[in-house]
């Protein structure tokens, strides 16, 4: 199953999760820089259980070292696709974390969800003398906050049946569920051997429902609040999904479009897709200037066709965001 995006939008620009990305990137250009120093450089910046357990490995290295290893092991990554898939999933959960829990938070979030996910893999593979690298620990603590968040958010996906690929919208619980079961699976089939840091997700994971509980009991800051009023969107999607809803034998149609109070006062132009089945109908649609709330607009023809006679027309509920 391959994640494109969520139901979920978000509210403001999320600079942190930007950040990390960015981050990641250039961490990865660094890796390529390397040259035959490459597994000198994962070794001294990844993550090596056997440097915290075993004496004669670890008095190789300093403390600075020790400690800065349980950090950049998690900016650093074994390749490109390993790379992409981690910073793909990363911009489509995390935008909607930082979203709720404002981006001071967030950081402080994805820091401890990385740091948890680090000590998870060293306690399991206490002698390990394998590195474990990659941003996957955090993202799964990401992942997990997005769960208990968003559990009505849909997430579509692109599921690969043979030689066809069919676009699917399944529950955020089911995927999230669904994935942190392979990964007790997948831990389970590779005990006692190297490879991926199956443990090092499952620890992400519980551990940023556990951390997340534990931030939102505390307020936030002002600072953060003032970077929320700065990064706040001032465009909804320009891309947005319309579920149709009908009553009987109505042949018009109704769903809802949210917009902000920018779009309201000078309009806006849309890209509006509309799932009928297993059809899909995309159309461009202008939203005019002085839109209010609770507007409705008139999409002609757009409606059901109920016993042979003419369609009827679909109408659009105009939603003002604050």
């Amino acid at each position: 199953m391959i994640p494109i995006r969520n139901t979920i939008r978000s509210k403001n620009y999320p600079v942190v999760n930007t950040a990390i990305i960015v981050c990641n990137i250039l961490f990865f250009i660094i890796e390529l820089t390397q040259g035959e120093g490459l597994n000198r450089f994962i070794y001294t910046y990844g993550l090596v259980p056997a440097r915290y357990t075993i004496p004669s490995i670890s008095s190789y290295f300093t403390p600075g070292q020790q400690i800065i290893s349980f950090v950049s092991f998690m900016f650093l990554h074994g390749g490109f696709f390993h790379l992409l898939g981690n910073m793909w999933s990363l911009y489509i959960f995390g935008d909607n974390v930082e979203d709720r829990l404002g981006p001071l938070r967030y950081l402080l979030f994805y820091l401890l969800c990385g740091l948890a996910s680090g000590f998870s893999h060293l306690l399991i593979n206490y002698h390990s003398q394998i590195p474990t690298i990659g941003a996957s620990g955090a993202i799964a603590g990401v992942m997990g906050a997005y769960m208990i968040l968003y559990p009505k958010s849909k997430i579509l996906t692109l599921i690969p049946i043979f030689f066809f690929f069919q676009f699917v919208e399944i529950p955020a619980v089911f995927f999230l569920g669904i994935w942190l079961i392979f990964q007790f699976l997948s831990a389970a089939s590779t005990a006692g051997q190297g490879g991926i840091a199956w443990w090092a997700h499952i620890g992400g994971f519980i551990f940023g429902i556990i951390f997340l509980k534990i931030i939102l009991s505390f307020k936030e800051r002002s600072v953060g609040k003032t970077i929320r009023q700065i990064t706040k969107k001032k465009r909804s999607e320009r891309i947005q999904v319309i579920r149709p809803v009908s009553f009987g034998q109505d042949p018009d149609m109704y769903g809802n479009m949210s917009i902000t109070k920018r779009e309201a006062i000078f309009g806006a132009r849309k890209l509006v897709n509309i799932p009928e089945g297993f059809k899909k109908r995309m159309l461009v649609l202008n939203i005019p200037p002085g839109t209010s709330e609770g507007s409705k607009l008139r999409l002609a023809g757009l409606g059901r066709r109920l016993n042979g006679k003419s369609k009827g027309d679909f109408y659009l509920k105009i939603k003002v965001e604050d």
